[in-house]
């Protein structure tokens, strides 16, 4: 017997659904997923990582945990575990709605949930719709890779620095965010 196809979710029903008990909602191509809340070393790194980014960014840049974007206008709502945002794109969002795009620069920490898929597809949205970068904080591993719309992706370790290009200056020290 074949499986009835289900109709993917409109962000006008995804808007309409309670908060979970626990964690928080995110729907990716039309589908309602759950994410958990995360687990204290990924809470702890998560707040170094939004500390860094406002310390580094300036007046211009809003630094952000759980940041929540429309990375698309249907189908797609998820948070940036950190995201930059400028100030100016930040003001134009309207009141009681969500950033339409990506932020500029996202930071996806991974957890034991995270599959290779989703973050890969993760990256795409947001790469695809307005983040000038993408990072993949490994804790496991001490390192974080950042990818950029055209394709590249370096992987910073222990000891190394990340660019910014969101500010004049030396870069971040990866040792300050996986510490």
């Amino acid at each position: 017997m074949a499986a009835t196809p289900t109709k993917p979710m409109s962000f006008a029903e995804f808007e309409q659904l309670p908060d979970p008990p626990a964690g928080h909602f995110e729907l990716r191509h039309g589908e309602l997923t759950v994410v958990a809340p995360p687990r204290w070393d990924h809470f702890l790194c998560r707040e170094r990582v939004r500390r860094l980014l406002a310390d580094a960014s300036g007046a211009a840049w809003l630094a952000g945990t759980e940041m929540a974007f429309r990375p698309t206008p249907e189908g797609n709502f998820i948070h940036a575990d950190v995201g930059l945002l400028s100030w100016k794109r930040a003001e134009a969002v309207p009141a009681k709605q969500y950033l339409l795009g990506s932020p500029e620069l996202v930071v996806e920490i991974l957890s034991p949930s995270n599959t290779d898929a989703e973050v890969r597809e993760k990256k795409r949205l947001c790469l695809e719709n307005g983040s000038r970068e993408f990072w993949v904080v490994d804790l496991d591993r001490c390192e974080v890779e950042v990818s950029t719309p055209n394709g590249l992706t370096v992987t910073y370790k222990a000891g190394q620095q990340i660019p910014r290009f969101f500010a004049s200056g030396p870069g971040l020290p990866v040792d300050r965010i996986v510490a």
